[in-house]
């Protein structure tokens, strides 16, 4: 696995040195931290340096993206699932890039709400059964763009959400014919993907949901719990047509939509909702219409995002 060591000294310096002519710290909104003191720079400084250390670097080249089935030997012509936006199987070709090997935590989001001062997300109700420093941020698609985004402001580099195209290809370690982004395409539960009583013991929550990070080995390629970890954001708009009309190179989805996509699976779907090809759409700030008027949002809890640098050196 490839990654990123270059972040240099004077970012993390300027970093950790601003703010520090401050004599005291201060409270901000709502008693949190002033983005301006000496510790909070210090977090901010060491997550920039955890999340650089986390960026694995994925070579760009052509691979068959979407639904890959009929391509397979003794396939029959037959495709892995009866969806139709994951069709037809086309050919892409992306630049190269990086993309993070985890997907966001609740520890590196805290930083990032106190740096701007926002309040701490999802600490009430059945989303703070799921709230542990090592679990994904559940986040809708404006805090997980608006999180990749500062990462940028931070440290001056293109991060951003990484493109559905990039997502399938990072997730089939660089668009191999991989269903499932485990050591080897495959789910063994016990093995290469954790069992019940695994999952249920790495969160403080009681009901299977969001794992730890980190709790399974990588993908060849080197990421974690790629499209098996709940649902994770990418920048395109959703188009159910948008393969038949995708361009070859670096497609970036849809100019406008109402929903974005999303990769991944919800817990307790089967192992055929965690396909690599599959994908997903929710409105962007999660809302949805209950039938039962029950709810006004999708949990966020099984929301999350991984964020991704769209140049090839630095």
């Amino acid at each position: 696995m490839e990654r990123f060591y270059r972040l240099s000294v004077p970012i993390i310096a300027c970093l950790v040195m601003t703010g520090c002519d401050s004599s005291a710290s201060q409270e901000g909104i709502g008693g949190h931290r002033d983005a301006g003191s000496p510790v909070n720079q210090e977090a901010v400084a060491a997550l920039i340096q955890k999340t650089m250390d986390n960026m694995v670097f994925v070579e760009g080249g052509s691979f068959q993206m979407g639904d890959f089935g009929p391509l397979m030997p003794n396939s029959g012509g037959r495709t892995y699932t009866a969806d139709s936006d994951n069709k037809p199987v086309h050919e892409v070709t992306l630049d190269s890039f990086s993309i993070s090997a985890v997907q966001v935590s609740y520890a590196d989001y805290d930083i990032y709400t106190e740096a701007m001062g926002l309040p701490r997300i999802n600490t009430e109700g059945i989303e703070v059964e799921y709230r542990a420093s090592d679990v994904p941020a559940g986040v809708d698609w404006y805090q997980a763009r608006d999180y990749c985004e500062w990462l940028g402001e931070q440290t001056g580099l293109p991060f951003s959400l990484p493109t559905e195209a990039q997502w399938e290809y990072a997730a089939r370690s660089r668009g191999q014919f991989l269903p499932f982004a485990t050591t080897d395409g495959y789910i063994n539960r016990g093995t290469n993907y954790p069992s019940r009583a695994e999952i249920l013991a790495s969160t403080p929550s009681p009901l299977i949901g969001p794992q730890s990070i980190k709790l399974i080995p990588p993908n060849p390629l080197g990421l974690y719990q790629m499209g098996l970890n709940g649902f994770e954001w990418v920048s395109d708009w959703y188009d159910e047509n948008y393969y038949s009309v995708s361009p070859t190179r670096n497609p970036t989805g849809p100019i406008m939509g109402t929903q974005r996509v999303q990769r991944g699976a919800d817990f307790g779907e089967g192992n055929s909702s965690n396909l690599l090809i599959n994908r997903r759409k929710k409105n962007p700030d999660l809302s949805y219409n209950d039938p039962r008027g029950l709810s006004s949002h999708s949990a966020y809890r099984v929301n999350t995002v991984r964020c991704a640098i769209n140049k090839q050196t630095y």
